[in-house]
């Protein structure tokens, strides 16, 4: 499946974006969407024991890409605030119910608040289940705003079949690094599936 966070419904953006001297780097706390609307909204959910709201594995890095594409007055970046526990990994559908539930509320925050706004989203770990969970359980009015979803080290991989529960495939990249125990239904975690830095660029 060909998808990328860069979605041919922004290239148009891309083209127009004018060339910054200093690119600012996203740390691993953002709350961009109390800011001013912008043309791309990116709300990610870090994973378990990460610091911040982004975490420092991938979160920023998907976030830093989207703004050297865009423009960094062009996107808006907020990350999920939840606590991140190791325990909520082993309740049901494998993600804290605080998460979802902040997920939930900040994608139809950026859906209400910003109607012109392309929202794209993701997580990493136990952030993939919040998205999961978010993005299935959301009104069809918010869910068809969201562009693209893109997950890292997805512990609902298996569950979900590769997929998120009633979003489109197409729209969808599960990003899996080989070896990962932790995309094949265990929760143990290894070099593998702190390996999803470099994946930022292909996301």
């Amino acid at each position: 499946m060909k998808f990328s966070l860069g979605l041919a419904a922004l290239s148009g953006l891309a083209a127009a974006a004018p060339m910054e001297l200093v690119e600012r780097q996203t740390g691993s706390t953002a709350n961009e969407l109390s800011g001013p609307c912008r043309a791309v909204t990116f709300i990610f959910a870090r994973g378990s024991t990460e610091t911040g709201n982004l975490g420092t594995i991938i979160g920023p890095q998907v976030s830093n890409g989207l703004k050297a594409r865009y423009g960094n007055n062009n996107v808006a970046t907020q990350g999920v605030n939840y606590a991140a526990l190791l325990t909520t990994n082993f309740i049901p559908n494998g993600g804290d119910p605080q998460g979802i539930s902040d997920m939930k509320n900040q994608l139809t925050t950026a859906a209400s608040k910003c109607p012109n706004t392309k929202i794209v989203a993701g997580g990493y770990s136990q952030g993939a289940a919040v998205t999961h969970q978010a993005i299935e359980t959301l009104s069809a009015s918010v869910r068809n705003r969201i562009l693209g979803v893109v997950t890292f080290g997805d512990t609902q991989n298996l569950q979900d079949g590769g997929r998120i529960p009633n979003y489109p495939p197409a729209n969808t990249r599960i990003f899996c690094a080989l070896g990962d125990p932790v995309c094949v239904g265990t929760l143990i975690i290894n070099g593998a599936h702190l390996s999803y830095t470099t994946d930022a660029g292909p996301a």
